[in-house]
């Protein structure tokens, strides 16, 4: 199976991804905080980040919190998927013109990722929800799909 390289436009440092998971997106206001990094990749795991709104029309507070996660949870997988389509695999393709011939690639992609662990969560104070989420890049070295370090 071809190889992954990456040869993406920002390929983040366990710093900054680091730093910015351990200070946290939302202020001790309930605000999301002004500066924001999308995604991004350390030695071991690639990373994306995800917002959701709460609906204000439910009553229920939980509600509001919930759906506000699960609708911040499929952000950051679009998110996750969008950067490793974005990818150059090794003959100077992209991983999205590879799934475009190899519908068997993409279920494979698209599974891996609905897998990443949310490692992150936070509400901000009108019960709107930002997550964190991380994908070993072993899962796509089983794949077939390698990684540049």
């Amino acid at each position: 199976m071809k190889k992954l390289l990456i040869l993406a436009a920002v390929i983040l440092p366990l710093a900054a991804c680091g730093n910015k998971a351990a200070k946290g997106t939302v202020s001790d206001k309930g605000e999301i905080e002004r500066e924001w990094v999308e995604e991004g990749i350390t030695k071991n795991y690639v990373f994306a980040r995800g917002i959701g709104a709460a609906d204000q029309n439910l009553d229920n507070k939980t509600q509001r919190m919930g759906t506000s996660r699960n609708a911040a949870i499929v952000n950051a997988q679009y998110n996750m998927l969008s950067f490793v389509k974005g990818v150059q695999l090794e003959g100077g393709i992209t991983v999205e013109k590879a799934i475009e011939t190899d519908s068997l690639l993409a279920t494979k992609i698209d599974a891996v990722i609905k897998g990443a662990q949310v490692v992150r969560t936070e509400w901000t104070s009108d019960d709107g929800c930002v997550v964190v989420l991380r994908l070993p890049k072993s899962a796509l070295k089983e794949m077939g799909l390698k990684i540049k370090e």
